[in-house]
């Protein structure tokens, strides 16, 4: 082989192309962004790198004790506890939800690890960035622990690849507080329900990851403490405007969690969970949570509200046929229908929210 030849072969780098076609299946999957599908963001770090926690300083420094200490080290780890399954031994759908339900979870881990070190690699402003350090350092292990399971399937996700090609939204960065806790929230909810459930009904637990979400939630749970802290040191991001922005996120967030949850039928089902009752749990102490920062809460004992819920996860159902059907007449009718759930989004929106009378201290503690 000549010199010349040498030097084009190592000098050739090759494209995000060339690399997406080397990745495993459940790389690709953790790659597509949809309205559903967990996302990457960015934002102004240089705006965030301004926060001013003085407003609740009291409070900001126990938590960032507690956070410091570390309460979960040591616990991502395996041990006499995990159980190894076969992924053969399930039945198609479930292994297929179960995948799925893995994959998004670690892509929605990823996030916030490749979010949180991005502004503690280029903050300046030294509490803010001991704070992302300390989340990205537990998101990390979250990922990384999805992972493993993963690769026990021989379907891991190739994590380093998903930071790069991953597609990145922007938000402002009063949107990433609103989203990111409300989705640290609603992650603390969703884990701590799972994890009761199945501590008194152990014969539903398919795999041994749901042995960790006491733990897991409880990060969670200071996640959004932070986050609540962050908009509480700021009047501003709860007034005028900003709640109409609080209100569409409370209702995203929700409505998101609906429509996907109903898209795992097999995999709630073999936890014995009835996914209307286990979603409305799970919206009903996020809301309850979220009192401690936001001005309102959805009214949930509303019946158009909860109709609302069930007719977005209808239009999805149509939208996903669309897709498959292909060609003009499904680009067509897949358009039809995602302005069905614009629509839907809106008529659920204009109905009136709960206020809420702000407390005058924010902190709580994952005791439910």
């Amino acid at each position: 082989m000549s010199n010349a030849l040498k030097a084009d072969l190592h000098d050739h780098e090759p494209s995000i192309e060339e690399k997406l076609a080397a990745v495993n299946d459940t790389t690709r999957s953790a790659l597509v962004s949809t309205m559903l599908a967990p996302r990457f963001y960015t934002t102004d770090f240089d705006e965030m790198d301004k926060i001013d926690v003085e407003p609740v300083r009291a409070e900001w420094d126990a938590l960032i004790a507690q956070m410091r200490s570390d309460p979960n080290r040591g616990h991502f780890r395996r041990n006499a506890d995990w159980d190894d399954i076969n992924i053969n031994d399930l039945e198609p759908a479930l292994r297929e939800e179960l995948i799925d339900f893995l994959v998004s979870s670690l892509t929605s881990e990823f996030s916030g690890c490749v979010l949180y070190k991005e502004m503690k690699r280029r903050g300046t402003n030294k509490e803010i960035c001991e704070l992302f350090g300390y989340m990205s350092r537990d998101e990390s292990r979250h990922a990384s622990f999805i992972n493993d399971a993963l690769k026990d399937f021989g379907i891991g996700v190739n994590m380093g690849f998903l930071a790069k090609a991953k597609k990145y939204t922007y938000f402002k960065p009063k949107f990433i507080y609103y989203a990111t806790y409300l989705s640290e929230k609603i992650g603390y909810a969703r884990y701590i329900t799972i994890f009761r459930h199945l501590e008194k009904n152990p014969d539903r637990r398919f795999h041994p990851i749901f042995k960790w979400f006491r733990q897991w939630c409880n990060d969670e749970f200071s996640h959004g403490e932070a986050f609540s802290l962050i908009i509480r040191s700021d009047e501003r991001l709860l007034q005028g405007v900003n709640k109409l922005w609080i209100k569409f996120f409370l209702l995203a967030v929700f409505a998101t969690m609906y429509v996907r949850d109903h898209m795992r039928p097999a995999f709630h089902a073999a936890m014995g969970v009835d996914i209307d009752d286990y979603d409305m749990r799970v919206f009903r102490l996020t809301s309850e949570i979220s009192r401690q920062c936001f001005p309102l809460v959805l009214d949930l004992d509303n019946p158009a509200l909860c109709e609302g819920f069930r007719r977005m996860e209808r239009i999805n159902r149509r939208i996903i046929a669309a897709k498959q059907r292909g060609g003009v007449v499904g680009a067509v009718t897949k358009t039809w229908w995602a302005a069905a759930a614009a629509g839907n989004f809106l008529r659920m929106y204009m109905i009136p929210a709960k206020a809420n009378a702000i407390p005058a201290t924010s902190r709580l503690l994952p005791v439910w």
